[in-house]
């Protein structure tokens, strides 16, 4: 344990490896401007080192566009192809963070979001949910994380007219990315 310049109680400095059995990185955009459609991606790794100043600490993580997961096979191809992610050109997501700020309680988390080949500063509203051992000797950490973005922004911006319906269309701009991250200290 380390003393910080922000009072985190059990905090740990060191290098963190993202358990992506135990984490999820997620997302939710509105659809037909009536419902919210909900997916996830099943395959993304990062490292995130927490420094005795937890605002001097740094995050980088890598998202596999390729294993989108919505539920539904037709829409995950879909959103594979040229008219959302382009996954055979663009196959990642990535992001760095550039600096951590207090909130309050929790913090905000600023970097670099890099999707289809365009690279854009985001803000993630940051919970740190705590740091403590495991059953196997070593130690976890958890942090949940919320943005919302612009897909446009991204120069994803596929989308269709509602039939009937002025100004409406089949997918919001505003796309919410949700994580939920459990990462073990390297030994």
């Amino acid at each position: 344990m380390t003393e910080t310049a922000v009072e985190i109680p059990g905090y740990v400095a060191g290098t963190w490896s993202i358990d992506p059995v135990h984490s999820e990185v997620s997302f939710v955009v509105r659809h037909m401007m009536v419902s919210k459609v909900r997916g996830r991606f099943d395959k993304f790794e990062g490292t995130i080192e927490t420094t005795p100043d937890a605002l001097q600490s740094t995050v980088t993580a890598t998202v596999d566009l390729s294993s989108v997961n919505t539920g539904n096979e037709t829409r995950d191809n879909h959103i594979r192809s040229e008219d959302f992610f382009h996954v055979e050109k663009h196959p990642a997501m990535t992001f760095r963070s550039t600096g951590v700020r207090a909130e309050g309680e929790n913090f905000l988390l600023d970097g670099d979001l890099t999707l289809h080949g365009v690279t854009k500063p985001v803000t993630f509203f940051l919970e740190l949910n705590g740091f403590g051992p495991d059953p196997y000797g070593g130690t976890r950490s958890g942090f949940s994380a919320t943005t919302e973005i612009d897909r446009n922004d991204w120069e994803v911006s596929y989308n269709g007219p509602i039939p009937g319906v002025t100004n409406a269309m089949v997918l919001s701009d505003k796309v919410t990315i949700n994580l939920e991250i459990e990462a073990v200290l390297d030994k």
